[in-house]
């Protein structure tokens, strides 16, 4: 379990195929990341939850399977990217963000981006069958970033397209100030929003 709060981010320094999988070397900025963190422990890369296989001083190696390069970014990393880090919370971690479990439901196309003084939006767009996950003002992770869905700006029966708010602490440690129009971030629904759907379709049948 992650609380959507990024600790820090990693650079990707080998990405390697072995048989249908990718296995990943990832350096952190901060040389502190990594103390405590033990072969494995849980982390999240993007949002996406992967186990520690090994580390050393200053990286760690983790592998994705086929079914997560599926459904996350990760199968399209390149050598020297940067991706979100958080290492899973403690029964004393404070819940600053929202309980976000490292399960990447889709992709998400970064469609536009507006710079304004002190914050930036980004307008998303993803598959339109994940329409009853969202709410407006309700929350979100992408990129294993919890943030909150400040408008949900266009919807028909293809596409969905939200909008969310960056301020400039979060825009500074994240790598959404990496992210460009196009390019491709991970997207985990809000769990208890799930569950509650879920519960509504099965007496509704």
């Amino acid at each position: 379990m992650f609380t959507g709060i990024i600790q820090d981010m990693g650079k990707v320094i080998s990405k390697k195929s072995q048989g249908d999988s990718l296995k990943f070397s990832v350096k952190p900025i901060s040389k502190t990341f990594l103390k405590n963190v033990k072969t494995g422990d849980s982390i999240s890369i993007n949002g996406a939850c992967m186990t520690v296989e090994s580390r050393s001083a200053g990286s760690f190696e983790f592998t994705t399977v086929m079914e997560s390069l599926s459904k996350t970014n990760l199968s399209i990393l390149k050598i020297d990217d940067l991706v979100n880090l958080e290492k899973a919370m403690t029964l004393a971690s404070k819940l600053d963000g929202h309980i976000v479990q490292g399960h990447v439901d889709t992709t998400g196309t970064v469609k536009k981006i507006v710079t304004n003084k002190d914050s930036w939006e980004f307008y998303i767009e993803f598959d339109s069958k994940f329409r009853e996950n969202i709410i407006s003002i309700g929350s979100i992770a992408v990129n294993g970033v919890s943030l909150t869905i400040a408008e949900i700006v266009k919807e028909d029966s293809k596409k969905i397209q939200i909008k969310v708010a960056i301020i400039p602490h979060t825009f500074e440690v994240t790598n959404f100030k990496t992210l460009r129009e196009k390019d491709i971030v991970n997207l985990e629904f809000d769990m208890l929003g799930k569950y509650v759907n879920r519960i509504f379709k099965k007496r509704n049948k």
